[in-house]
This record gives structure tokens, sequence and C-alpha cells, in this order.
């Protein structure tokens, strides 16, 4: 298999403890992983690759980050017809509408999201939350 990205957008650092752990997951699964800020990546980027993961925390009224995140979203949108897709990210308050949000984009786009649903944790990532990071990680080697 080739590369799998895991495209991030983090502010605190939370979503990119994850990104990471996702990232560590791929590699201990025998696939290379690119783990990269969506600041320096194209949608382009992600032509080729029939599995990826996206990770961004909720922000605003439980939304995506608005001047990076979404913009990349909305174009990718067009492209994502028959991927999978691991949705990921951390949150602070509500209840993760964001992510039943962005989960039901990337279904209505075409996209499978893997196990259904996006990987999500409140605050901080612990080694719970870390542990099931890898083991989505795993999962995207192995597809």
């Amino acid at each position: 298999m080739g590369k799998i990205s895991v495209v991030y957008w983090s502010q605190s650092g939370n979503t990119l403890a994850m990104a990471e752990a996702i990232g560590k997951g791929i590699t201990d699964g025998g696939a290379q992983a690119e783990v990269v800020n969506v600041s320096s990546c194209q949608v382009s980027d992600l032509d080729t690759e029939e599995v990826f993961a996206l990770g961004c925390p909720a922000m605003g009224a439980e939304v995506l980050e608005e001047s990076e995140m979404e913009p990349f979203v909305a174009e990718l949108e067009g492209n994502v017809k028959g991927k999978k897709i691991a949705l990921f990210g951390s949150y602070g308050w509500g209840d993760g509408q964001w992510m039943r949000d962005w989960e039901e984009r990337m279904t209505s786009a075409g996209a499978t999201v893997v196990n259904g649903e996006g990987l999500i944790c409140q605050e901080a990532p612990d080694g719970d939350v870390i542990s099931e990071c890898e083991s989505l990680g795993k999962q995207l080697a192995g597809m």
C-alpha cells in the first residue's frame, strides 16, 4: 500500500496529538503515514489516495475551523466519491454535532466514513483515546 495521509487542523494541540497517534497506527500497521497540517496540503495531494484521514476540532457553534479546514473540505467534497475517510477531532463543549454534520457531508458526497462515525474526544486525548487513534490508524493501513 502507498502513503496514507492524515490531514489535520489543530489550535491547542489536541487534534494534532490524535493525528500523530493515527499516523503511528498506520506505520505500525505496515503502511506509510504522512501526517500533515491542512495549511501544507492541497486537495490534489489526495487525488490518488483511496484511504485517508481528516481531523479538525469543533470550533464556534460546533463547526469546522473556518479559515483553512472548511475551505479544504468544501473543495475536497467533489473528489471523495468511492474513498474511505476516517474523521477525527476534539471538542470542548457541545455534544459532537460538528462531527455528525461532517460525517453527513462526506457520506452525501459519496465517501465511506470509516466505522460509520468520526472519532472524537473532549479536550486533550487521554491514553484510551490515543489507543483508539492508533487502532484506527492500523485499521486504515489494512484497507
